[in-house]
């Protein structure tokens, strides 16, 4: 059937107006980053200029005469290092930053990067030109989301937005996901330490996350004549006492961090959720959206959704969107089945009418499939209810900047190898 001249402009006219809109908002936007980088800049000028005024530059006492010699031999034609590893399955961020997700993470950052310059102000180490400083996060990602949400700390989303913006503060700012196990962690800091403390560039190495586990790498560390160069921070109060007999510095950010161990409420918690295999543990989530569990689908038969008499299901409330019922229903139980049973954050006891289903059918399109997010092929084919392909396609403005959660291979076709959605 033709389309009327009318039809032409009116689709014209939306197009226009979705081109302002989206011009509008990125301008919005990159005058509030501006206005962020400026601010930042002037706290930094002013927190450097104030401790230079103040700072005592009398010679340190109580450190090892080791220290002149390391700094006599680094290497000029690099920056001196100054590193940073936190054990984030035992020292967290505090809740009330994470609470405020992408904002909250680069206010960590700032308020982090502050801190830690005072801190070398303090141990008269402001005369390097240049310093390159690197933070690296390790924990178990997908026991830290589930531990915040089961504590009613944080929801996963604002934790997922939170590294996000830690990570986006600085290039040198990284995430590392250990996957299941406190010694997968536990393996990984002992060796970043271990291997970066020896450079001769290094000038110190803050550790954060403290605990027995750690002993015999300080004690190693005290022999080789190298803790001189360590600063823990957030030691416990109930300080091992190993610990204390080495010469290692100690310093305290308690309004950044957690008082209490993150592996104190990590482990009352039960044991690892069902279907998360060792041999894959860099499947993740949607920032919240729940998503097929990998091997739990692929290798373990799933009972269909159970049925029940619609005079026990929930009406819906339709003043509000399906995502924002209380809670929202879940799009594996009524589009394909939920492996997750009774552990379902996301009700199965939504009646649904034919044109809600389609709704939620629609919706869920939206979001990617995690497994060809992750690189894996999906086992449902096209049952699944996830997203294979990108909406936008080729042209999304998400993936130019590199923001788009189809981040699959083959999750952008160019325009014309996309399904066509045929309607009656």
């Amino acid at each position: 059937m033709a389309v009327s001249t009318k039809q032409l402009w009116e689709n014209a006219l939306a197009h226009i107006h979705d081109l302002s809109s989206a011009t509008l908002y990125r301008h919005s936007e990159l005058e509030a980053r501006v206005a962020e980088l400026e601010g930042e800049l002037a706290a930094l000028k002013l927190a450097y200029n104030t401790t230079a005024e103040h700072v005592d530059k009398r010679p340190l006492h109580g450190q090892l005469p080791s220290l002149s010699r390391q700094a006599s031999n680094h290497n000029l034609a690099q920056d001196p290092l100054v590193l940073c590893a936190i054990d984030g399955d035992r020292l967290m961020f505090h809740p009330s930053l994470i609470e405020r997700g992408y904002d909250g993470g680069r206010q960590a950052a700032l308020d982090f990067t502050k801190a830690i310059a005072h801190e070398l102000l303090l141990q008269d180490l402001s005369g390097c030109d240049r310093l390159s400083f690197w933070v690296t996060l390790f924990f178990n990602k997908r026991a830290l989301l589930n531990a915040f949400r089961d504590e009613g700390m944080a929801r996963p989303e604002q934790l997922e937005a939170f590294l996000l913006g830690f990570s986006q503060a600085s290039p040198r700012f990284l995430i590392v996901d250990a996957g299941p196990g406190r010694e997968s962690t536990e393996a990984k800091v002992k060796e970043y330490i271990k291997t970066y403390i020896r450079f001769p560039q290094t000038l110190r190495l803050f550790f954060g996350g403290v605990d027995d586990p750690y002993l015999a790498m300080y004690e190693g560390l005290e022999q080789e004549d190298l803790a001189g160069k360590l600063v823990i921070m957030q030691p416990p109060t109930e300080f091992v006492s190993g610990m204390l007999r080495t010469s290692a510095r100690s310093i305290r950010f308690d309004s950044l961090f957690m008082t209490e161990k993150a592996s104190h409420w990590m482990s009352r918690r039960p044991g690892p959720i069902l279907g998360i295999s060792g041999s894959n543990p860099s499947v993740v989530t949607n920032g919240g959206l729940i998503s097929p569990q990998s091997e739990t689908q692929a290798s373990m038969p799933t009972p269909p959704p159970q049925t029940r008499s619609s005079e026990y299901l929930r009406t819906i409330d339709p003043t509000k969107p399906l995502h924002k019922q209380n809670p929202p229903p879940c799009n594996e139980h009524y589009l394909m089945s939920c492996s997750k049973g009774p552990n379902c954050k996301y009700s199965h006891e939504w009646h649904l009418t034919p044109e809600q289903l389609e709704v939620l059918a629609r919706n869920a399109k939206k979001a990617p499939c995690n497994y060809l997010k992750n690189g894996i092929p999906c086992p449902h084919g096209d049952r699944c209810c996830w997203g294979h392909v990108c909406p936008s396609g080729a042209r999304c403005f998400h993936l130019s900047k590199g923001k788009c959660w189809f981040k699959g291979e083959g999750m952008h076709p160019p325009i014309g190898m996309q399904p066509i959605e045929v309607t009656a």
